[in-house]
Protein backbone atom coordinates (compact mmCIF):
# COMPACT_ATOMS: atom_id res chain seq x y z
CA UNK A 1 0.00 0.00 0.00
CA UNK A 2 1.74 3.26 -1.29
CA UNK A 3 0.51 6.88 0.66
CA UNK A 4 0.06 10.25 -1.24
CA UNK A 5 -0.69 13.66 -0.62
CA UNK A 6 -1.06 15.75 -3.29
CA UNK A 7 -1.33 19.43 -3.72
CA UNK A 8 -3.64 21.15 -6.17
CA UNK A 9 -4.98 24.30 -7.30
CA UNK A 10 -8.53 25.16 -8.72
CA UNK A 11 -10.95 27.73 -9.84
CA UNK A 12 -13.85 27.59 -7.76
CA UNK A 13 -15.99 29.49 -9.53
CA UNK A 14 -18.03 26.45 -11.38
CA UNK A 15 -17.36 24.14 -8.29
CA UNK A 16 -20.08 23.55 -5.55
CA UNK A 17 -17.22 23.09 -3.21
CA UNK A 18 -14.89 20.48 -2.53
CA UNK A 19 -17.23 17.99 -0.73
CA UNK A 20 -18.81 15.61 -2.93
CA UNK A 21 -22.30 16.05 -3.04
CA UNK A 22 -25.80 14.13 -4.20
CA UNK A 23 -28.81 15.71 -4.82
CA UNK A 24 -32.26 14.61 -6.16
CA UNK A 25 -31.03 16.11 -9.69
CA UNK A 26 -27.98 14.35 -9.49
CA UNK A 27 -24.32 14.84 -8.12
CA UNK A 28 -23.39 18.39 -8.84
CA UNK A 29 -20.03 19.32 -9.61
CA UNK A 30 -17.46 19.44 -6.86
CA UNK A 31 -13.64 19.71 -6.88
CA UNK A 32 -13.67 15.69 -4.62
CA UNK A 33 -15.82 14.69 -7.35
CA UNK A 34 -13.22 15.39 -10.33
CA UNK A 35 -10.39 14.25 -7.97
CA UNK A 36 -11.76 10.90 -7.00
CA UNK A 37 -12.85 10.11 -11.35
CA UNK A 38 -9.58 11.35 -11.88
CA UNK A 39 -7.59 9.44 -9.24
CA UNK A 40 -10.04 6.16 -10.62
CA UNK A 41 -8.86 5.95 -13.55
CA UNK A 42 -5.38 6.19 -13.12
CA UNK A 43 -4.98 4.15 -9.73
CA UNK A 44 -8.34 1.91 -10.31
CA UNK A 45 -9.56 2.14 -7.04
CA UNK A 46 -8.27 4.95 -3.72
CA UNK A 47 -9.05 3.95 -0.49
CA UNK A 48 -8.78 6.67 2.59
CA UNK A 49 -9.45 9.67 0.18
CA UNK A 50 -9.91 13.21 1.90
CA UNK A 51 -9.67 16.84 1.28
CA UNK A 52 -7.97 19.44 3.46
CA UNK A 53 -10.92 21.16 3.66
CA UNK A 54 -14.92 21.47 3.26
CA UNK A 55 -14.71 25.09 1.07
CA UNK A 56 -17.55 26.48 0.27
CA UNK A 57 -18.89 27.04 -3.58
CA UNK A 58 -17.07 29.56 -5.48
CA UNK A 59 -14.61 29.69 -3.38
CA UNK A 60 -10.86 29.33 -4.85
CA UNK A 61 -7.43 27.21 -3.82
CA UNK A 62 -3.61 27.61 -4.86
CA UNK A 63 -2.52 24.67 -2.35
CA UNK A 64 -5.01 22.90 -1.42
CA UNK A 65 -4.27 19.39 0.00
CA UNK A 66 -5.74 15.80 -0.60
CA UNK A 67 -4.23 12.17 0.68
CA UNK A 68 -5.26 9.29 -0.27
CA UNK A 69 -3.82 5.65 -0.13
CA UNK A 70 -3.39 3.00 -3.58
CA UNK A 71 -2.64 -0.76 -4.02
CA UNK A 72 -0.44 0.69 -6.67
CA UNK A 73 2.81 2.16 -6.25
CA UNK A 74 3.54 4.72 -9.24
CA UNK A 75 6.43 7.56 -9.05
CA UNK A 76 5.41 10.86 -7.74
CA UNK A 77 6.44 12.70 -11.17
CA UNK A 78 4.09 10.12 -13.18
CA UNK A 79 1.09 10.83 -11.02
CA UNK A 80 1.41 14.38 -11.54
CA UNK A 81 0.95 13.93 -15.16
CA UNK A 82 -1.69 11.09 -15.21
CA UNK A 83 -3.83 12.88 -12.50
CA UNK A 84 -4.04 15.87 -14.52
CA UNK A 85 -4.65 14.50 -17.80
CA UNK A 86 -7.38 13.10 -16.06
CA UNK A 87 -8.80 16.24 -14.58
CA UNK A 88 -10.90 19.01 -16.32
CA UNK A 89 -9.16 22.37 -17.04
CA UNK A 90 -10.13 24.01 -13.64
CA UNK A 91 -8.35 22.06 -11.31
CA UNK A 92 -4.40 21.10 -11.58
CA UNK A 93 -2.17 18.84 -9.54
CA UNK A 94 1.48 20.40 -9.12
CA UNK A 95 3.05 18.62 -6.33
CA UNK A 96 2.70 14.85 -5.17
CA UNK A 97 4.35 13.42 -2.28
CA UNK A 98 4.34 10.00 -0.23
CA UNK A 99 3.27 10.21 3.50
CA UNK A 100 3.11 7.79 6.37
CA UNK A 101 0.19 5.48 7.13
CA UNK A 102 -1.42 7.69 9.88
CA UNK A 103 -1.07 11.07 7.71
CA UNK A 104 -4.64 12.58 7.07
CA UNK A 105 -5.46 15.37 4.87
CA UNK A 106 -8.05 16.96 7.31
CA UNK A 107 -7.03 15.88 10.43
CA UNK A 108 -3.16 16.21 10.48
CA UNK A 109 -3.36 19.99 10.13
CA UNK A 110 -1.68 22.18 12.12
CA UNK A 111 -2.84 25.70 10.57
CA UNK A 112 -4.40 26.97 7.29
CA UNK A 113 -3.75 30.49 5.12
CA UNK A 114 -6.71 31.72 3.61
CA UNK A 115 -6.52 34.98 1.28
CA UNK A 116 -9.14 37.26 0.53
CA UNK A 117 -8.49 39.84 -2.69
CA UNK A 118 -10.44 43.01 -3.39
CA UNK A 119 -10.05 45.60 -6.16
CA UNK A 120 -11.49 49.00 -5.67
CA UNK A 121 -11.54 50.87 -8.97
CA UNK A 122 -14.62 52.46 -9.89
CA UNK A 123 -14.83 50.61 -12.85
CA UNK A 124 -15.57 46.81 -13.18
CA UNK A 125 -13.29 44.57 -14.18
CA UNK A 126 -14.81 41.45 -16.32
CA UNK A 127 -11.48 39.32 -16.27
CA UNK A 128 -11.73 39.52 -12.19
CA UNK A 129 -15.32 38.49 -12.25
CA UNK A 130 -15.27 35.50 -9.75
CA UNK A 131 -12.16 35.49 -8.91
CA UNK A 132 -11.98 38.95 -6.95
CA UNK A 133 -14.86 41.39 -4.52
CA UNK A 134 -14.77 44.44 -6.46
CA UNK A 135 -15.90 47.18 -3.97
CA UNK A 136 -15.26 50.58 -5.57
CA UNK A 137 -14.55 52.66 -2.50
CA UNK A 138 -11.62 53.63 -0.83
CA UNK A 139 -9.56 51.48 1.45
CA UNK A 140 -7.40 52.56 3.93
CA UNK A 141 -5.13 49.28 4.46
CA UNK A 142 -3.06 50.74 7.03
CA UNK A 143 -6.19 50.95 9.46
CA UNK A 144 -7.61 47.80 8.52
CA UNK A 145 -3.70 46.42 9.13
CA UNK A 146 -4.16 47.43 12.74
CA UNK A 147 -7.72 46.37 13.35
CA UNK A 148 -6.40 42.65 11.93
CA UNK A 149 -4.06 42.59 15.37
CA UNK A 150 -7.30 42.35 17.37
CA UNK A 151 -8.69 38.99 15.57
CA UNK A 152 -5.54 37.71 16.92
CA UNK A 153 -4.98 35.12 19.71
CA UNK A 154 -7.48 32.63 20.80
CA UNK A 155 -10.86 33.61 21.23
CA UNK A 156 -14.14 32.28 20.92
CA UNK A 157 -15.14 33.28 17.46
CA UNK A 158 -18.83 32.31 17.48
CA UNK A 159 -19.46 36.02 16.53
CA UNK A 160 -17.87 35.34 12.96
CA UNK A 161 -19.82 31.93 12.08
CA UNK A 162 -22.56 31.63 10.02
CA UNK A 163 -26.13 31.65 11.22
CA UNK A 164 -27.45 28.10 11.50
CA UNK A 165 -23.64 26.04 11.64
CA UNK A 166 -24.06 23.13 14.54
CA UNK A 167 -20.65 23.29 15.32
CA UNK A 168 -20.52 23.77 19.22
CA UNK A 169 -16.39 24.22 19.54
CA UNK A 170 -16.36 28.10 18.34
CA UNK A 171 -12.63 28.39 19.89
CA UNK A 172 -9.93 28.87 17.44
CA UNK A 173 -6.37 30.57 17.21
CA UNK A 174 -5.60 33.20 14.88
CA UNK A 175 -1.85 32.75 14.34
CA UNK A 176 -1.62 35.81 12.09
CA UNK A 177 -4.22 38.40 10.56
CA UNK A 178 -3.03 41.17 7.98
CA UNK A 179 -4.18 43.51 5.59
CA UNK A 180 -2.39 45.47 2.65
CA UNK A 181 -1.98 46.91 -0.60
CA UNK A 182 -0.58 44.73 -3.30
CA UNK A 183 -0.67 46.64 -6.48
CA UNK A 184 -2.65 49.28 -7.83
CA UNK A 185 -6.63 49.31 -6.42
CA UNK A 186 -5.88 46.07 -5.38
CA UNK A 187 -5.50 44.87 -1.39
CA UNK A 188 -5.61 41.37 0.16
CA UNK A 189 -6.78 40.32 3.61
CA UNK A 190 -5.17 37.15 5.40
CA UNK A 191 -5.63 35.47 7.68
CA UNK A 192 -3.40 32.40 9.34
CA UNK A 193 -5.61 29.73 11.96
CA UNK A 194 -5.28 26.40 13.58
CA UNK A 195 -8.97 25.67 12.12
CA UNK A 196 -11.61 27.74 10.99
CA UNK A 197 -15.51 28.49 11.23
CA UNK A 198 -17.91 27.95 8.48
CA UNK A 199 -17.39 31.33 6.50
CA UNK A 200 -15.27 32.75 9.29
CA UNK A 201 -12.95 34.70 6.70
CA UNK A 202 -16.14 35.91 4.90
CA UNK A 203 -17.62 37.09 7.66
CA UNK A 204 -14.14 38.56 9.32
CA UNK A 205 -13.58 40.21 5.46
CA UNK A 206 -17.09 41.74 5.60
CA UNK A 207 -16.52 43.58 9.20
CA UNK A 208 -13.41 44.63 7.78
CA UNK A 209 -15.03 46.84 5.01
CA UNK A 210 -18.03 48.00 7.58
CA UNK A 211 -15.10 49.41 9.47
CA UNK A 212 -14.01 51.16 6.45
CA UNK A 213 -17.37 52.44 5.55
CA UNK A 214 -18.04 53.62 9.24
CA UNK A 215 -20.85 51.48 9.84
CA UNK A 216 -18.70 49.50 12.60
CA UNK A 217 -16.22 51.60 14.96
CA UNK A 218 -12.24 50.67 14.29
CA UNK A 219 -12.13 49.29 17.96
CA UNK A 220 -15.20 47.04 17.65
CA UNK A 221 -13.92 43.81 17.07
CA UNK A 222 -12.65 42.69 20.76
CA UNK A 223 -16.52 43.37 21.95
CA UNK A 224 -17.82 41.78 18.60
CA UNK A 225 -15.74 38.60 19.94
CA UNK A 226 -16.71 38.94 23.21
CA UNK A 227 -20.84 39.02 22.40
CA UNK A 228 -20.94 35.66 20.61
CA UNK A 229 -23.40 36.85 18.54
CA UNK A 230 -23.39 36.73 14.47
CA UNK A 231 -25.78 40.10 14.12
CA UNK A 232 -22.81 42.16 15.91
CA UNK A 233 -20.28 41.32 12.82
CA UNK A 234 -20.19 42.68 9.40
CA UNK A 235 -22.02 41.13 6.26
CA UNK A 236 -20.67 37.84 4.78
CA UNK A 237 -18.53 38.49 1.64
CA UNK A 238 -18.87 36.57 -1.39
CA UNK A 239 -16.85 33.40 -2.15
CA UNK A 240 -15.35 35.36 -5.33
CA UNK A 241 -12.29 36.59 -3.47
CA UNK A 242 -11.46 33.66 -1.52
CA UNK A 243 -8.86 31.53 -1.86
CA UNK A 244 -7.08 29.14 0.28
CA UNK A 245 -3.14 29.20 -0.07
CA UNK A 246 -1.17 27.52 2.45
CA UNK A 247 -2.05 24.37 4.71
CA UNK A 248 0.77 23.40 7.17
CA UNK A 249 1.79 20.16 8.50
CA UNK A 250 3.58 19.48 11.84
CA UNK A 251 4.87 15.93 9.44
CA UNK A 252 4.50 14.05 6.81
Amino acid sequence: MADYLLTLRFDGRNFCGYQVQNTSDGEKRTVGGEIKKALISVFGSVDRLSGCSRTDSGVHATAYRVSFSSERDIPDDSVIRAVNANLPYDIAVFECRRVSPEFHARYSVVSKTYEYKIYTSPVRDPFKNGLYLHYPHEIDAGLLKKVCEDFCGTHDFASFMASGSKIKDTVRTVIDADFRAVGVEEYVFSVTANGFLYNMVRIMTGTLLEIMSGKIPADSIPNIIDKKNRAFAGFTAPPDGLYLCEVRYDRF
